[in-house]
């Protein structure tokens, strides 16, 4: 058989070889570093079997799927060592992600002390070096091999394949798995647990509590440290820390989750962005000022399409069964703004209609997604929609990119994001309205806008909105978890549910197209976002506080409040210390907070 490389150079084997011999038969060095193979464009396990002629790539720690496979071992060790210390605990799901790897236990919350343990448990089992092998049994089989360890999550992971499934385990440690695996244990040359929080199985709420443990590993102890040192600078950039620490928001128990407190410098941010994007909007980009209700009766949201799309995501306000009025708090601004669009006849010479708003929104997220400023159930939010003929959609649309690339530069973030065409899943047909024929249509425009601007994009199924596709603008917090943060929707469906039309140059009803965006977003997360980005040094303009008077002593006070008074009377936010502190004192307190 003939195996083509990566180079383009061919070997030639007489018999059946695996991915794990062929690595080292290439070169040693490369065998030891192999992580796993890569057969036709397909990712396999290192004990793979090649017999017949195909390409392969040997996959290293260099390699992202490379990297998977040695991290995803790692988390293997971790099960072990776990069950070792705890055998109680019972073993959910053990995934690499993108910074390392994390593993779900049924147990009780562990400690900094557990976690220690365990890390120390994990280095004994690496040291031994022990071989993982992989064997494979069929479905009723695994089922009752897995009962058999009191493994209720596993089997409930097998029953979930379809009947007649061959199952695969690994076993330096058994464990349900796919793979693939790196040859042994010993391969694993840098690791740390970094921490452990909440999750729930599956991510349902409804389902039980599990305790994650996250962790990292890296194929040398140099790079680790570098990690590691990256994770400390995140973790001081962390705007749920700093932006507490900086005084810029809070939230309380009492309250709620997911309901933050902006506290009065993080409400003078805000104030700041949201007067500048006001401004912006009205006086050079063509927008008009709507002020719409934070709520509405359901039958707004039934013709709207968002009760049958959107309810579990809605705060409802009142029973159907119960109530002959029942409510909602809006989700989003777009059916309130298509009654102001509908209050007079349009003609064609109107459009486009830009309506602007500052809107207040609620979104009844999963109480495990809350996060600071980030992932929050009120927050404000640039909204926008657009009226436009036909024959308008594709300039408007390149405008409202436009206006979000200003927005964007401006506050120093345009290197920071990456920009997706969200589509739908035409296999999820109940999720979305529509024909096909206009999905697919829109979903071409979007990418003609975005190749004719010459923006780099990737393409993600199924994160359409329910009418229609849309440009994110998406951007990754200090941890690298990635948020969208500003939107550009394409929507050639709504106007049909709540008859808008326009009167054409022939005088008869046309239908309009509408466009969803925002200019920066939701307020809240770009707060967030700007905390990080500046580590609490903001731009000048941008600072809740831009000057400190600092008096030598007592006598200088009353000559201290008429600078900082005229320096107010010049728009600089200003206050005076007028404690009776040393100035030295002063200084560092004032430098602390990174005025």
């Amino acid at each position: 058989m003939k195996v083509t490389l990566k180079d383009g150079s061919v070997k030639e084997y007489s018999e059946p070889m695996s991915v794990n011999d062929i690595a080292f038969d290439i070169a040693g060095g490369l065998g030891r570093a192999a992580c796993a193979g890569e057969v036709d464009g397909e990712v396999v396990d290192l004990r793979t079997t090649i017999d017949k002629d195909c390409t392969l790539n040997i996959l290293t720690f260099k390699d992202e799927a490379g990297k998977a496979a040695y991290r995803h071992t790692a988390s293997h060790v971790m099960a072990e060592a776990v069950k070792n210390l705890f055998p109680e605990a019972k073993l959910a799901i053990g995934p690499s992600i993108d910074t390392g790897f994390y593993y779900d236990f049924e147990h009780e919350p562990f400690s900094r002390e557990d976690l220690d343990k365990i890390e120390a448990e994990m280095k004994k089992i690496i040291k031994k070096g022990a071989r993982l092998e992989r064997f494979t049994l069929p479905r009723e089989d695994a089922i009752k091999y897995m009962e058999d360890r009191n493994e209720p999550y596993k089997v409930e992971l097998i029953k979930d394949l379809p009947e007649g499934s061959t199952i695969s385990f690994y076993s330096q440690f058994v464990d349900l798995c796919a793979g693939p695996h790196l040859m042994n244990t010993k391969s694993i040359k840098a690791f740390k647990i970094i921490s452990s929080s909440m999750a729930y199985w599956r991510g349902d709420s409804s389902k039980a509590r599990l305790q994650r443990i996250y962790a990292t590993a890296f194929d040398s102890k140099d790079e680790l440290n570098k990690y590691l040192e990256e994770l400390e600078d995140a973790k001081n950039r962390d705007h749920n820390k700093l932006g507490r620490e900086m005084e810029l928001f809070t939230t309380v128990d009492v309250i709620g989750q997911g309901l933050p407190l902006l506290m009065p410098k993080g409400q003078r941010m805000v104030q700041k962005l949201q007067r500048w994007i006001e401004d912006l909007e009205d006086n050079e980009w063509g927008y008009v000022r709507t002020k719409t209700p934070l709520m509405a009766k359901s039958d707004l949201y039934k013709i709207s399409g968002h009760w049958d799309h959107y309810k579990d995501g809605m705060f409802v306000l009142g029973d159907e069964e119960k109530d002959k009025e029942v409510f909602a708090l809006r989700p989003m601004t777009c059916p309130f703004q298509y009654y102001v669009y509908k209050a007079s006849q349009k003609s064609y010479r109107d459009l486009p209609c830009r309506y602007g708003e500052t809107s207040t929104l609620f979104r009844n997220e999963d109480s495990g997604e809350m996060h600071g400023l980030t992932r929050v159930r009120q927050f404000t939010i640039s909204e926008g929609h657009l009226i436009v003929r036909p024959d308008q959609m594709v300039e408007e649309f390149k405008n409202c990119i436009a206006l979000a690339q200003y927005c964007l530069q401006t506050l120093g973030l345009e290197e920071d994001v990456t920009y997706h065409l969200s589509k739908w899943d035409p296999e999820n047909r109940e999720k979305y309205i529509g024909e096909p024929e206009v999905w697919n249509e829109t979903e071409q425009d979007i990418r003609n806008v975005l190749n004719e601007l010459n923006i780099p994009f990737v393409e993600d199924i199924g994160e359409a909105a329910f009418y229609g596709p849309k440009v994110d603008i998406n951007a990754k917090n200090v941890y690298g978890k990635e948020d969208t943060m500003i939107t550009i929707q394409w929507d050639a469906l709504l106007a049909e549910q709540f008859d808008m039309y326009y009167i054409d140059e022939n005088g008869e009803k046309k239908r309009p197209y509408i466009i969803h965006r925002t200019s920066i977003g939701c307020y809240e997360r770009t707060l967030a976002w700007l905390i990080e980005k500046y580590a609490g040094k903001f731009p000048t303009w941008l600072c809740p506080e831009q000057v400190r008077v600092l008096p030598i002593s007592d006598k200088y006070v009353e000559y201290a409040d008429k600078v900082a008074a005229e320096l107010k009377k010049n728009g600089i936010d200003v206050t005076v210390d007028s404690r009776s502190e040393k100035i030295g004192y002063k200084i560092r307190e004032a430098r602390l907070d990174k005025l």
